[in-house]
């Protein structure tokens, strides 16, 4: 078995960036760059609240834990949750905190190098310190469990893991191994044409040396979330790589499969110079970057933000028996926040009258504020999500653009 870092060549390509993966990512930026799109960046922040808590629902579908979003929103406000369900709640509430971090990151300008070591231990470290106690052990190989040490890598012979037919490098080597999958990833973020084709590389090849023992998928997930604002593709977070890596392209089975197809080795030599298969990472990349792609088209098309203004007035109407209610929903999502005070102005109506009004679209969810006595911003309550967006977290089709062919089926 090779312990050299270098096992986990190639990275990139060695020539050029193949076409086909060259106009994925041209399209993939057009499509990120357009999303959310005339809507006030405050409601945005708020729309990309209710994402993250599709995104962690998604995740942990991939893990195979199937949770709720009503329990993750419960456990986000620590509410009482079925002690059956807590578990797995509480660990989707870890995701929905950490992203939540990571997305003010890069909305302040701070966000550090996702592929560095340091990113990525915090990454681990925060998750799993959020995590109940029922899932912060992995079985070992005799029976017995271990207990996951939050940030740490795998260290010592009793951390060796095998996934699949795939053997990761032996524990007493994946500090080199991360040494250098930061280094080289360091180098790709310096270039405009590798930083989006580096976001599939990175993900699999993460999982490749499997650095933890265990979490290293929720990891991998976040990280590439992170690497995509990063890339400038990330659109305000108003879209999802968990959900589409938990749906694939035709079937629920195509992420594990693309992650064991891109562990081949290489196929001779016209199969690139490294030691694992280039074409089969140009198929990967190809395969990540089209999912990628198909959820931001999936994203525009949901949200639909164009009548998200006039959907949000008629659920409104529908709920509240105040005719004036509507139109101060309408004035918070256009101009993202206002303050308690202006709500007469906006209503036309008495200072009393319109702090009923108000006090009740608070009650019901549909506005909220940090304080009692701050301005008001729009929400998204997951009650009426199906109202607002239809098959937010269902898998029933949704009509969006047509996502190119993969060049390889």
């Amino acid at each position: 078995m090779m312990e050299t870092p270098a096992r986990i060549e190639p990275l990139f390509f060695d020539d050029a960036v193949p076409t086909i993966l060259a106009d994925i990512v041209i399209e993939l930026q057009r499509a990120a760059d357009n999303l959310g799109r005339g809507l006030h960046p405050e409601s945005a922040a708020e729309l990309a609240d209710l994402v993250r808590v599709m995104n962690s629902y998604y995740s942990n579908l991939i893990e195979g834990h199937n949770t709720r979003p009503r329990d993750i929103e419960r456990a986000l406000a620590g509410a009482e949750i079925d002690p059956e369900r807590r578990p797995l709640a509480l660990e989707a509430k870890a995701h929905v905190e950490i992203q939540r971090r990571i997305d003010g990151l890069a909305l302040r300008g701070e966000l550090p190098s996702p592929t560095s070591i340091d990113f990525i231990q915090w990454i681990h470290r925060a998750f799993y310190e959020e995590m109940p106690e029922e899932l912060r052990f992995v079985d070992k190989p005799n029976g017995s469990k271990a207990e996951i040490v939050p940030g740490e890598f795998r260290t010592i012979p009793d951390h060796d893991v095998v996934v699949g037919r795939h053997q990761p490098p032996s524990s007493e080597r994946v500090l080199a191994f991360m040494e250098y999958f930061q280094k080289r990833f360091a180098m790709a973020e310096k270039q405009a044409s590798l930083r989006i084709i580096a976001i599939a590389s990175a993900h699999h090849r993460l999982n490749y040396i499997h650095p933890f023992p265990d979490g290293n998928g929720r990891v991998s997930r976040l990280m590439s979330h992170a690497m995509a604002l990063k890339a400038g593709i990330g659109g305000g977070g108003l879209w999802s790589i968990s959900r589409g890596l938990a749906r694939g392209l035709k079937d629920r089975g195509e992420y594990k499969r693309m992650m064991d197809y891109a562990d081949s080795p290489r196929q001779g030599d016209r199969d690139g110079r490294g030691n694992l298969s280039e074409s089969a990472l140009k198929n990967f990349v190809e395969w990540f970057l089209t999912i990628a792609l198909d959820q931001v088209r999936f994203s525009t098309a949901v949200f639909d933000l164009g009548r998200l203004e006039a959907r949000y007035r008629a659920l409104v109407k529908d709920i509240v028996d105040d005719r004036r209610a509507p139109e101060f929903v309408s004035a918070v999502l256009r101009y993202g926040s206002l303050p308690r005070g202006e709500a007469s102005f906006v209503l036309k109506t008495s200072e009393r009258t319109a702090r009923n009004t108000l006090s009740d679209l608070v009650d019901r969810g549909f506005l909220k504020s940090d304080t009692p006595k701050a301005p008001v911003r729009i929400a998204f309550p997951l009650d009426y999500r199906e109202r607002l967006f239809p098959n937010l977290f269902t898998d029933a089709e949704v009509t969006v653009s047509e996502t190119p062919a993969l060049s390889f089926r």
